[in-house]
């Protein structure tokens, strides 16, 4: 669909329910595949971009319906209304984002319980029936840009100071053997612009964003943490071999954070929209993981 203002999108929404005639609307976030819109900060409602995006759409709700009763996180209950156009709505989970200068605002308590409920939530998804979710639709995710694209597209792009640090990353990862624990499913985007955090609790009320999950290897699962902190990170990993009994390879997660984030710089090298924010996530991690 063609992208619509909010007035445009009220009508929609109101065709389908008149109750909210008198609601208050905001665009909410342009996301790659859909517009959200807010509805008097209860509801959000999600307009597909295009064809492709709808069909992710209907998949996220239909993955929902499998793992929302399994898990003791909140996640959305999405319902897909059918149009035209599709469109889909949820109550809003309570919250807002958590970036790294708000975890670093947190005492040690509130990491600690932030870590244990996100560890939590990993070890309740990747026990979840494999051939339901492929029956739901869950596929592998999305494969990153390979090393030599990498080399070619994103290396030229670093300041000095970080290029050999960089080059070293993408050989550590190429000489990576398979995950020991194979592929799961997973929900592969586990960092802060996802999350509904409660700031005055300092509580994670719920996750968000299923559309990124899918079938992947299980270390990768930990590395989007690291864009809160790699101390939240570290929390997580050692809260969920407690609970899994499964021994993580923590120098596995930080190879696979970093190459994740020259993969990113490599795919929007050729985007002014994204690249300075690219390098600049590239250079985060390269200071926070010389440090560590």
């Amino acid at each position: 669909m063609t992208e619509l203002d909010a007035s445009e999108f009220r009508s929609l929404i109101i065709s389908v329910f008149p109750e909210l005639t008198a609601s208050v609307f905001k665009l909410a976030a342009k996301g790659w595949d859909s517009m959200a819109v807010d509805v008097d900060d209860t509801l959000i409602f999600k307009f597909p971009r295009n064809l492709g995006a709808e069909r992710a759409l209907q998949k996220e709700a239909a993955l929902l319906d499998i793992v929302r009763p399994s898990l003791s996180m909140a996640v959305p209950d999405m319902r897909i209304h059918d149009g035209p156009p599709i469109f889909s709505s949820h109550a809003k989970l309570d919250g807002e984002h958590l970036i790294a200068e708000d975890y670093d605002a947190l005492g040690e308590g509130d990491r600690q319980h932030l870590a244990e409920d996100l560890a939590r939530f990993y070890a309740e998804l990747h026990v979840l029936d494999a051939d339901r979710l492929r029956s739901a639709g869950a596929g592998a995710i999305q494969p990153w840009q390979s090393p030599e694209t990498v080399r070619t597209r994103a290396l030229p792009l670093l300041p000095p100071d970080i290029k050999s640090f960089a080059q070293a990353i993408i050989s550590d990862f190429e000489a990576l053997p398979p995950d020991p624990y194979g592929s799961i499913y997973g929900f592969f985007d586990g960092h802060g612009w996802n999350m509904a955090f409660d700031h005055t609790q300092k509580r994670l009320n719920g996750i968000y964003d299923f559309g990124d999950s899918g079938f992947g290897p299980l270390h990768q699962e930990f590395i989007y943490s690291n864009f809160i902190s790699p101390d939240l990170t570290a929390r997580i990993v050692s809260a969920y071999e407690m609970l899994t009994g499964r021994r993580l390879d923590r120098r596995r997660i930080a190879i696979l954070t970093g190459f994740h984030r020259l993969s990113e710089l490599a795919e929007f090298a050729d985007d002014p929209a994204y690249v300075e924010q690219m390098i600049l996530s590239a250079a985060t991690w390269a200071a926070a993981a010389r440090v560590g």
